[in-house]
């Protein structure tokens, strides 16, 4: 008797189901509705189901975030796995929180070891995406981040970085390869390198030139992601040919291509 009735509440549970999913059909052929099953599916995800730290997890809460932008909900998942990302999307979609997340989710911080480098083409956006580091490590009390770019003296700098070694470095090119240079920014423990709007800084000879010196200083054996506003397809490919070795390619609210393998030479 108790597996009759159990079998009979799985039907209506069923038929419940089929029912909300034809209403939504109808609704949506009536014009009063024009969300589609595949556009729910993205943004019903929450951040719970990254199955981030716990740390991580109360900070975004701190926040007020519930759910994923569709940018986010696509290359979180992937970026979390270390693999290597190239993401186009429009400004304001979420792609910050995307490398922001995904590195402090893979973080082990290591005391005087610089695990992340972040660079943009601007200081007003180093120091967003700076500020947006020291938001979600609010209960991570042993990572450290600073933020460097051009008009500030390199003895603060440089002092900053001897007083506190940074675990997450966020800055402009010229200023980083300044101080990579001069011995004073080491990067032979790097994990993550990461451009931030990607297109403009390959746009302009001199940063892309500051870009290509610091990476190869890095280690092979690196996580890389870019982020582009817009991406033509010349600098998709040179930049995949020179930086990514796992491409996940993804453009926004469309599916992800596959991992493409790509050779990992700066020429």
């Amino acid at each position: 008797m108790a597996t009759t009735e159990q079998s009979e509440a799985d039907l209506l549970d069923y038929d419940d189901e089929e029912a909300a999913e034809e209403e939504a059909t109808e609704t949506a052929e009536g014009g009063e509705k024009k969300n589609t099953g595949a556009y729910v599916s993205i943004h019903s995800s929450g951040f719970r189901d990254f199955l981030l730290k716990p740390e991580l997890m109360q900070a975004i809460v701190d926040c007020g975030f519930e759910h994923p932008s569709a940018v986010q909900a696509e290359c979180i998942p992937q970026a979390i796995q270390r693999t290597d990302v190239i993401c186009q999307a429009k400004s304001g979609m979420g792609k910050t929180a995307v490398f922001v997340l995904s590195t402090l989710q893979q973080l082990e911080p290591v005391e005087g070891e610089l695990h992340i480098l972040v660079m943009c083409h601007t200081r007003e956006l180093a120091i967003q995406i700076d500020s947006e580091f020291k938001r979600f490590t609010k209960y991570m009390k042993d990572v450290r981040s600073m933020v460097v770019f051009g008009g500030v003296p390199m003895s603060a700098n440089k002092k900053e970085i001897a007083e506190g070694a940074p675990h997450i470095v966020t800055g402009t090119p010229g200023r980083l390869n300044a101080l990579v240079s001069s011995g004073d920014l080491k990067l032979d423990n790097l994990k993550h390198f990461v451009l931030d709007e990607c297109d403009k800084m390959l746009d302009a000879p001199d940063m892309r030139g500051d870009v290509q010196k610091i990476f190869v200083q890095t280690p092979h054996d690196k996580q890389v992601m870019m982020f582009f506003g817009q991406l033509s397809r010349k600098q998709s490919d040179q930049s995949a040919r020179s930086s990514c070795t796992n491409q996940w390619k993804s453009t926004l609210m469309t599916i992800p291509s596959s991992s493409l393998p790509v050779s990992d030479s700066t020429t």
